[in-house]
């Protein structure tokens, strides 16, 4: 019923028109490396000014790259595997992401999303993981109280979560499911994985091996400093994106979260929601934060027609389709603040704290 409400040209895959946005985000990456190369022209009192820009463009446009790459993971790049496969590897290896274990893993992430069980990715931790199992009255109640009342604390998870929560994802699968806790991305016989993968799991790291190889000879060519600023901190910045991105789509008071008696895969397909980050950032990541709904319930569907496929989906689920237009930086604030745990028991689970929930409207 939701396929029937959309166009059928939404779902047509056309590998050249996929390789136009690589290149056309390959340009900015080779534009924005041209001008921070002249940055040392500059007024010594303006060039700490213009890398902060660069970082903050960089990261943005490299992000970009990073969600052509994901879409190559969900075979919407090119009806040929081989292209996406290939594609999709070059592109997250030079980013440092392993593709075939991400993929493997994400894949789960899209056939359980919102299972407490079975989901892969900012998989809600409940009150007795949180030590809040006993009564309000108790210490680790009026810690997290305290806690929960201090901006600053926010600020600071959501800074750490933005930053460094994409390589510990990888490395120890944090915000992970309880039975892969601690399982690594980088290894073929991680309980990740089954045996049969465990080779293409050698080829992504091989391909972050290549990338690793790389840097440390730019290193020794133009010098660290030179790569931590033109590599490392953009680097960083796509992890704040990537990150915030995912976490926003799925974690809200507002949004529930089941247990396998109530789950089902199209409930958990649209209790994801879409953000509007206004039309620069919506275009230069791929309208990948503002068409998330679609890309959840319809995967295989390029990113080129799921705004179009959006307007439709949105009319037709009515209350069903979730969307936040409240600003980026704002709703990381409220949703790090409010959406701290979930009870242990029920089917049907929302986020909450342990103070004042989120009014929901």
């Amino acid at each position: 019923e939701l396929r029937d409400c959309i166009p059928k040209h939404c779902f047509e895959r056309n590998t050249l028109r996929s390789f136009s946005y690589i290149a056309y985000d390959l340009c900015g990456v080779a534009a924005l490396v041209f001008c921070a190369s002249r940055i040392h022209a500059l007024p010594v009192y303006l060039q700490a000014v213009a890398w902060v820009a660069y970082w903050v463009c960089q990261g943005v446009v490299c992000t970009g790259l990073w969600v052509i790459a994901h879409e190559c993971g969900h075979g919407a790049f090119s009806p040929s595997r081989t292209v996406n496969n290939i594609t999709g590897w070059i592109l997250h290896s030079a980013l440092l992401v392993p593709y075939y274990a991400w993929r493997h893993t994400h894949s789960q992430h899209h056939k359980n999303t919102a299972n407490m069980n079975r989901d892969e990715v900012f998989v809600p931790r409940t009150k007795s993981f949180r030590g809040l199992a006993d009564k309000p009255s108790t210490e680790a109640w009026r810690l997290d109280t305290v806690f929960e009342e201090s901006p600053l604390y926010h600020v600071a998870k959501v800074v750490a979560q933005s930053l460094f929560g994409w390589p510990l994802y990888l490395y120890r699968n944090a915000s992970g499911p309880k039975y892969a806790r601690g399982a690594s991305h980088f290894n073929p016989k991680s309980v990740l994985f089954r045996s049969d993968q465990m080779w293409q799991i050698v080829v992504s790291d091989i391909g972050l091996a290549i990338t690793a190889a790389v840097l440390v000879y730019a290193s020794f060519v133009w010098s660290a400093g030179a790569v931590v600023r033109f590599y490392g901190v953009p680097y960083l910045m796509v992890n704040f994106w990537l990150v915030s991105i995912t976490y926003l789509q799925h974690s809200s008071p507002r949004v529930p979260h089941y247990n396998d008696d109530e789950w089902t895969f199209l409930r958990g397909a649209l209790c994801t929601i879409d953000h509007d980050y206004g039309w620069l950032l919506n275009t230069c990541l791929h309208h990948i934060n503002d068409s998330h709904v679609a890309h959840h319930v319809f995967s295989l569907m390029p990113h080129y027609h799921a705004v179009e496929a959006t307007k439709h989906l949105k009319k037709k689920l009515g209350k069903y389709y979730y969307h936040n237009d409240t600003n980026f930086l704002v709703a990381l604030y409220r949703t790090m603040r409010y959406c701290q745990f979930v009870d242990d028991t029920g089917s049907v689970l929302f986020y909450r704290n342990t103070s004042t929930p989120l009014k929901v409207e």
